[in-house]
């Protein structure tokens, strides 16, 4: 194995394993199976519901037996992504790991350390027969970037436990004590097509974006590939008579999207005037993002002329949507400096057999503003005669003012470094918002290692701080021996 010179070597033996087995979000069944297949191996209770969902129970350990249960509790899916140039396929290939320095990354594709640092640290933990801890509900849940999808449905009066550690924050040294709620919804343009009277055809490929998580890094002010894909061909739509003959970009709306591509046909005479557009628009393009992006390409290359073409009617409203619609930032807080309050992210445009789509995922601490927001949508949707449809929704993670879990953790992270952890609430959605909602009374935090670029194929997280962070947890679990005694302020 590429990593059993890692340590803890436990850790890293379970996450190796979970690179091996597909679970990109709604394909869990096989990854589930083998966490049900590893508690009965231990002789450990387990649940697994119609939803993949699993709870494995482990009963504390000596002196440990009588305290509240702690959930552990991470997402078993991972978004896959790779680059166009990438062949890789994440139902029957294993993630191609490189260890470089301290880092780790897989091979042109996503890792899935998002989130399966978590399910690897629960796994260790259940394993274990030396390390003091309460009684123990590690909790993996199934299609969590698409919409939570498994924390919703879940049955959680199957959980017993009082206090809740989600592992699936991204910056070791912070405890996250709450987050944005949000929904994911589409506009839906009929598909209609005409015969191609237009001599040449070309593709137009925008690459080199950096991309990332559409909560963590929407305050970061990245392109967006579908958003850049609408000016350009605005652009030349003023310039010259053309037709879309086949448009995409992006493949997660949870995703700030990298590439887009449109093939495109018009006369051999305007040609030139393309070429001109093509790269006045890369130097705009990479000015305007030096900072963010500054690797920004626009390749153009001449492809076979195809027989079908999108209609006059539908070019026009696709352009009308991907130039006008909101993008990015929406709200900022007035209270929390630097904090994103609602966002907008228009993470996928994809050209199917009836329709072309345009799919969004919308993010906010305040639910009026994600009502907003849809509407919006929803209003450009009716302005053209478009179908628009929600298809998921979850809600925000207040702040709990009195947290005994809270108190005990950041006590124990001064005594191990000699410094408070920094106490954070994030725009990106954690599934602590759903369980918090429907477990009366749960104390929660969420925690994790280093983890960079997720939801891209340059994800890679950082060895050292995964072996940090696994002793804290297991530090902060020992110390559960005195949660009851702390006043949770």
């Amino acid at each position: 194995m590429v990593l059993s010179n890692l340590e803890p070597k436990s850790v890293f033996y379970y996450f190796e394993k979970l690179t091996q087995i597909p679970r990109e979000s709604g394909n869990e069944k096989e990854v589930s199976d083998y966490c049900v297949n590893f508690a009965k191996e231990r002789n450990l209770s387990v649940y697994q519901d119609e939803y993949f969902n699993v709870i494995i129970r482990k009963p504390g350990t000596k002196g440990y037996e009588n305290l509240p249960t702690v959930i552990i509790q991470g997402h078993l899916d991972m978004v896959c992504e790779k680059n166009m140039d990438t062949e890789f396929d994440f139902d029957t290939e294993p993630l191609q790991l490189i260890i470089k320095d301290d880092l780790l990354m897989a091979n042109g594709t996503t890792l899935g350390a998002d989130n399966g640092v978590a399910v690897a640290y629960g796994l260790a933990l259940l394993d274990c027969n030396d390390i003091p801890h309460p009684p123990l509900e590690v909790l993996l849940t199934t299609d969590e970037e698409v919409g939570m999808k498994g924390a919703l449905k879940l049955d959680c009066k199957q959980l017993k436990g009082k206090y809740f550690i989600n592992l699936d924050t991204e910056e070791e040294g912070e405890l996250l004590v709450s987050c944005a709620g949000g929904l994911k919804a589409s506009i839906n343009l009929q598909k209609e097509v005409i015969d191609n009277k237009d001599e040449a055809a070309f593709k137009i490929l925008i690459k080199g974006l950096k991309g990332g998580h559409s909560g963590m890094e929407i305050d970061k002010h990245r392109a967006n590939s579908n958003k850049l894909m609408g000016r350009l061909l605005n652009e030349l739509n003023d310039v010259i008579e053309y037709a879309i003959a086949d448009i995409g970009g992006g493949l997660k709306d949870n995703a700030i999207p990298r590439e887009a591509f449109a093939t495109i046909t018009l006369a051999e005479s305007t040609i030139p005037a393309l070429e001109k557009v093509v790269k006045n628009m890369e130097a705009v393009f990479r000015n305007e993002f030096k900072t963010s992006d500054p690797d920004i390409e626009i390749v153009l290359d001449k492809v076979e002329n195809p027989h079908k073409v999108f209609s006059y009617n539908l070019k026009k409203n696709l352009l009308f949507l991907m130039l006008t619609l909101p993008d990015g930032i929406q709200t900022m807080s007035a209270d929390i400096k630097d904090l994103v309050v609602s966002s907008l992210n228009f993470g996928v445009l994809v050209n199917e057999e009836d329709k072309v789509k345009l799919i969004f995922a919308i993010r906010s601490s305040v639910k009026s503003k994600i009502y907003d927001i849809r509407n919006q949508i929803k209003a450009f949707a009716d302005f053209i005669g478009a179908e628009f449809i929600q298809t998921a929704e979850y809600p925000e993670w207040e702040y709990n003012k009195e947290s005994k879990l809270r108190d005990l953790f950041i006590r124990t992270y001064e005594e191990m470094y000699g410094k408070k952890p920094l106490i954070k609430a994030i725009h990106a959605g954690l599934e602590c918002g759903v369980f918090a909602e429907q477990i009366e009374g749960l104390d929660l935090i969420s925690l994790g290692p280093d983890i960079f670029d997720v939801h891209t194929p340059k994800e890679n997280f950082s060895i050292s701080s995964v072996k940090r962070t696994w002793e804290y947890l297991l530090e902060a679990l020992k110390n559960f021996k005195d949660i009851e005694t702390f006043d949770g302020q």
